[in-house]
């Protein structure tokens, strides 16, 4: 999850990302921000995220990235 955290610090580093659990709802990701972090982690984790789980629920915490991740590593 360090690596994660890393990858949205380096996006934003105003933003207190372990205590945020509103990261899409509120806007501090754009779609752009997405696009960049699926790439790194694609690249990190060596896992492929698909359009169907690229969904505000997935990517409005840390903890819900890293759930995600988690769970295509385990696939």
């Amino acid at each position: 999850m360090d690596t994660i955290l890393e990858m949205l610090e380096e996006l934003h580093e105003d933003v207190d990302f372990e205590e945020c659990d509103s990261l899409v709802t509120d806007g501090i990701l754009d779609s752009f921000d997405i696009v960049t972090l699926i790439g790194e982690i694609a690249d990190e984790f060596d896992v492929r995220i698909t359009a169907d789980r690229i969904t505000p629920e997935n990517f409005n915490s840390l903890e819900s990235i890293w759930s995600l991740v988690s769970e295509l590593l385990d696939e």
